[in-house]
This record gives C-alpha cells, structure tokens and sequence, in this order.
C-alpha cells in the first residue's frame, strides 16, 4: 500500500506511477487524489515558493496527470470524482493571498486561475496479465 504520497509535489510523477504499478499485484488497483489543472499556469505562479507548498505549482494538467497514470501501464483509468476550489475559499486562505498579492493579480485573473486548480479521485486498474 502506497499513502500519503503527496504526488502533485514531485517532479517525478510518471516514475511514482511506474513504481505504483511495479509492487501492485496483478489486477491490483491504484486509488489516487490528488491536484491537478484545467489548463497551464503562468510562468510566475510555475515557479513561486508560495504556489509550490500551496501544491498549485507542482500541478499538472489534468490530461499529462492522467497520461502518467496510463503511461506506466495502468487501465481503466477512471476519473471518479472532480472538484473545483470554490473561489470563496480561495480569498480567505493566506497563502492564496500571498500568490495574488506578490504576482499583482487582478481579482478576476485570480479568480480565474483558483478555477482553474481542480481536486481528482482516480481510479486505475493494474493489469492482470
């Protein structure tokens, strides 16, 4: 059992999925939440301190995430639930603010952004031959 992997963080995901699916038995699932993004960020969101350990940073498009997932080999590849960070949320959380006010975000290109950053569940299925 993998857990409390923080997988958004490492800049090596596709090996994490590889090693992911290497121990699993086969037939064995991999249950993943994790965060990942609508479309890219910013260069200087990219590569801001605040962004990383707020896990934005480290975050990759929903369709490389799932790539990863499937490039090391698993199947059935299931995104079971997606959640959008309610802006709200977002307003209130000091780092949030940190990111907006140190890039001098106007308030809808943040809004934007916070939509942006989604939650997944994924479910895969390692192969059983």
């Amino acid at each position: 059992v993998i857990s409390n992997c923080v997988i958004n963080l490492s800049p090596a995901k596709k090996r994490i999925f590889q090693e992911a699916l290497r121990v699993l038995k086969p037939g064995g699932r991999l249950m993943v939440s994790d965060i990942v993004l609508k479309k890219e960020l910013p260069e200087q969101i990219r590569t801001s301190v605040a962004a990383y350990t707020a896990c934005v940073a480290g975050a990759e498009t929903r369709e490389n995430y799932l790539g990863a997932i499937r490039g090391a080999g698993f199947q059935e590849i299931r995104i079971l639930d997606e959640t959008v960070f309610p802006t709200e949320i977002l307003t209130h959380d000091p780092t949030a603010q940190e990111i907006v006010k140190n890039l001098n975000l106007t308030p809808q290109k943040a809004r934007e952004l916070g939509e942006s950053v989604i939650s997944v569940k994924v479910s895969a299925v390692k192969p059983a031959v």
